[in-house]
């Protein structure tokens, strides 16, 4: 990373960096103020150069802002296989964010107390073909966004709260790994959608007006026969 200071960070590198100062903590090695000030820092960075000095004096920072594991096509076959990114996500009176091309664990545990968090996983990997998502919300918020094609099913518990899958459960295409999302709310809510990317909804955009073009083309086409 420190080849190209000035390249831009992707969520996932941030996200990776984020993910090592919460090891560091939790290790001892930061305390919670500094690892605040950290961890705003890494969220705001836009650079590699703003990255790397938040985890330089951590144990193997280069792993912690390394380029995310991406699939070499399309399929789900090769989207499954990897070393998970991350295996929490934790806000306490803030916000998280597990986007793009991460690598989504067998078990990944969310937890939100007067806070909000984001779980994306429209390009994520995954470490095996199944993977269960619990979510914690005490006073905050947990929403997961998932794929038309994947296959999903939700079961938690609001109480003061709700827990809603928005018509999200069901199957998905062959292949697809297995999400579980599970847990409960508590005067908080929990919500699963299913939602396309924006390249997808570019490339359906596109896929239409070629259509409608092709529709033009072959009626004036007909029209030309007739009138000779």
């Amino acid at each position: 990373m420190s080849e190209l200071p000035e390249m831009r960070a992707s969520d996932a590198e941030r996200e990776r960096v984020a993910e090592a100062l919460r090891e560091a903590v939790a290790e001892g090695r930061l305390d919670m103020e500094e690892f605040g000030q950290r961890l705003d820092a890494a969220y705001k960075a836009r650079t590699h150069a703003e990255l790397e000095p938040l985890v330089r004096d951590l144990p193997v920072p280069t792993r912690a802002a390394a380029a995310p594991e991406r699939a070499d096509d399309g399929s789900w076959a090769g989207r499954i296989g990897g070393t998970p990114t991350s295996r929490t996500g934790i806000a306490v009176m803030g916000g998280f964010q597990r986007r793009g091309g991460w690598t989504v664990p067998r078990r990944f545990t969310a937890f939100t107390f007067w806070g909000g968090g984001v779980i994306d996983l429209r390009e994520a990997r995954f470490e095996g073909d199944e993977a269960v998502i619990r979510c914690i919300a005490i006073m905050g918020g947990v929403q997961v966004v998932v794929p038309p094609d994947l296959d999903v099913h939700v079961g938690g518990i609001g109480i003061m709260g709700g827990f809603d899958d928005d018509g999200a459960s069901g199957p998905g295409a062959p292949g697809s790994p297995s999400v579980h999302v599970t847990g409960f709310a508590f005067w908080g809510g929990v919500g699963v959608e299913r939602k396309m990317t924006k390249e997808e909804r570019r490339r359906l955009r596109e896929e239409r007006r070629a259509e409608r073009r092709l529709e033009r083309d072959e009626r004036r086409g007909g029209g030309g026969k007739e009138l000779r």
